[in-house]
């Protein structure tokens, strides 16, 4: 089975235009119903700043979520509302629940998905 060998799961989502994130509040809010969503438990605050601001093409707020299990990390881009999100857990999670979480909360106009199985 292979996925008894696995060591980590890890979804990958490259979105095309989402819905504008105008502060550090707006991803609080999502980070923290994300995790609640994907049955995970958070360990500690969200840990959310604005970074790129050197080059208005990547300039935007980047995310990193400890959890238990691992880390949700993300980068949100404030030109085109573009944005890249990683989930990582060892702990197994529902990728298509993952991934209307996304698009009902941030309404990317496409999300291309990549997902790995992590083994040691």
């Amino acid at each position: 089975n292979r996925m008894s060998k696995s060591w980590g799961y890890h979804l990958i989502l490259d979105c095309k235009g989402g819905r504008e994130i105008r502060s550090k509040e707006d991803l609080w809010a999502f980070v923290i119903q994300l995790v609640e969503e994907i049955d995970m438990v958070s360990y500690g605050q969200p840990m959310i700043e604005h970074f790129a601001t050197h080059d208005e093409d990547k300039a935007g707020w980047s995310l990193v979520q400890l959890i238990e299990t691992s880390s949700i990390t993300g980068h949100f881009v404030d030109k085109n509302g573009d944005f890249y999100l990683d989930v990582f857990s060892c702990k197994e999670f529902d990728i298509d629940k993952t991934i209307d979480f996304v698009n009902k909360y941030l309404e990317p106009k496409s999300i291309k998905d990549t997902y790995l199985l992590r083994q040691s």
